[in-house]
């Protein structure tokens, strides 16, 4: 019985994650297509100069004690109370500190700009902080529809008031407006949804108690952070605003497409793991079936934008935006491979072992930045005064590329601390991610053969996505895979009309 409701629980979570996950992304692309269409490259690339700072000091707020939450099976008042106090510090302590520090980063950049800029952007890591803790309380409660309401008001009622900011020539001001109001949002619908208030009780034992587990993850998810923002740090110092704005783009769409898929495993993994508890058999019996799932979702979502991206950038923001399309196709699979690193360390995490997780993201981020600095070093001897845009983007291809090839090959490392940990084999490994990674890989090639010859963009883009999900689809079905034929009966039963029109 606990197995069933643990089970049914565990579904529930992946669908209504993937309504807030799809709905909230659709948004977000509505209101980014606005935007894009009202700011310039340079407008757009001040505020992504800006973004490994904020995105730290969301990382230095949490401290790892929302992860630390979760993973606490009893988790008390006084738990809770302890983190939201130690947040809300850090998080005033650290905007003071980056207020303070603006204009060096202005100097940093060399754009004088980012002063006023900084000051006003970084109020959304502020407003966020008051957010950790309730939002922790709904996750390990598996509430997935709080969640995704959440989700939804927030991410209509930012992008309402930041795009009609851009529209309105405030450009880079909207873009940060939309960021704050998102959080301070999600702040105001989590502590209504989540009943759960604070005290002036405070006791900071828990967050000793807790240190040891959460200091691994703060490090860890400062480097994680560092290494998702590294591109846009490196492209700040050694190019332009122009060059970081085009990667920008590229790099939003990309994590959109890989943030929905990301999204549903994310808010279920941890805490299903969790509550299985020490039996390893069905651990790794839970486990297999959630990456089975996770690639049959994320291969054919991210290969096909990745398939559709000169088209997609063409029609939804114009072709001023074209340069980033080849960085997005790029992108995007590397990001069909991030969601099976979430599920691997999210397992990690729910047996306690946040060292695992810390020495391995300090690895693979070392290894970016190395293979980044290598790819500069190439090209520091050509005077880049002379560069076009074109043989800039080139030089960022490069970069770019060799983040792809290291962000597939890691898949192979998590797989190793995983077998130690459950005994999966890199055997059965294979056996749930490589027919979705080839059937997915090969609708793609076989849906750009098909299409090429069309040279409407709305019709080629159209049939591009019916055709791919067609042959995809199709071909799963006729080979008999078991999450397709699970997910068509869980689906069905909720909607009987469809049901009985297939049937």
């Amino acid at each position: 019985m606990e197995q069933s409701s643990l089970k049914d629980k565990t579904a529930k979570g992946f669908a209504w994650g993937a309504i807030n996950n799809l709905t909230c992304q659709f948004l977000q692309a509505v209101f980014g297509i606005i935007i894009a269409r009202s700011v310039t490259h340079e407008d757009y690339g001040v505020i992504e100069l800006l973004s490994i700072f904020t995105v730290v000091a969301n990382t230095l707020q949490d401290s790892g004690f929302r992860v630390s939450l979760i993973n606490r099976k009893d988790a008390t008042h006084t738990d809770y109370n302890s983190v939201f106090w130690f947040n809300i510090g850090v998080s005033a302590a650290m905007y003071a500190l980056f207020f303070v520090c603006a204009p060096l980063i202005s100097d940093f950049y060399n754009e004088p700009l980012l002063t006023s800029v900084s000051r006003y952007y970084f109020l959304a890591f502020l407003a966020a902080s008051f957010s950790i803790v309730p939002r922790a309380i709904l996750i390990s409660q598996f509430r997935q529809k709080e969640l995704a309401i959440i989700g939804l008001a927030a991410t209509a009622i930012s992008g309402v008031i930041g795009a009609t900011m851009a529209i309105n020539g405030m450009k880079y001001w909207g873009i940060a407006t939309q960021q704050i109001m998102f959080n301070l949002c999600v702040s105001l619908f989590s502590w209504y949804y989540s009943g759960w208030r604070p005290s002036f009780a405070i006791t900071f034992k828990p967050i000793h108690e807790m240190f040891s587990f959460s200091s691994k993850m703060l490090l860890t998810d400062i480097i994680v952070q560092i290494n998702n923002r590294i591109f846009s740090v490196a492209l700040g110092k050694f190019y332009n605003k122009d060059i970081v704005g085009i990667y920008g783009q590229a790099n939003k769409w990309n994590t959109m497409g890989t943030n929905t898929v990301n999204g549903m495993v994310q808010g279920v993994a941890q805490p299903t793991f969790v509550q299985v508890g020490d039996d390893k058999a069905r651990l790794c019996r839970t486990f297999r079936k959630m990456l089975r799932f996770t690639c049959f979702v994320c291969f054919p979502a991210m290969f096909g934008l990745s398939l559709i991206a000169n088209e997609f950038i063409v029609i939804l923001v114009t072709d001023r935006w074209l340069p980033s399309a080849h960085l997005m196709q790029m992108l995007c699979v590397a990001g069909a491979f991030l969601p099976i690193a979430t599920l691997y360390y999210n397992l990690i995490l729910s047996r306690g072992k946040s060292d695992i997780y810390m020495y391995n993201a300090l690895c693979q981020g070392c290894t970016i930045i190395a293979s980044i600095l290598c790819m500069q070093y190439l090209v520091r001897s050509v005077d880049l005064n002379i560069f076009s845009i074109h043989v800039l983007l080139d030089t960022i291809d490069l970069m770019v590329l060799s983040y792809t090839i290291i962000i597939i090959l890691w898949t192979l490392v998590w797989q190793t601390f995983l077998k130690r940990e459950i005994g999966l084999t890199f055997r059965d490994a294979a056996k749930d991610i490589m027919p979705f990674l080839l059937i997915a890989t090969a609708t793609m090639f076989v849906t750009y053969f098909i299409t090429r010859s069309i040279t409407n963009l709305y019709l080629l883009i159209t049939l591009r996505i019916i055709i791919a999900a067609i042959i995809y689809v199709g071909s799963l079905w006729l080979l008999g895979a078991k999450i397709l034929r699970e997910c068509v009966r869980y689906v069905m039963p909720r909607f009987p009309i469809l049901s009985r029109w297939i049937g």
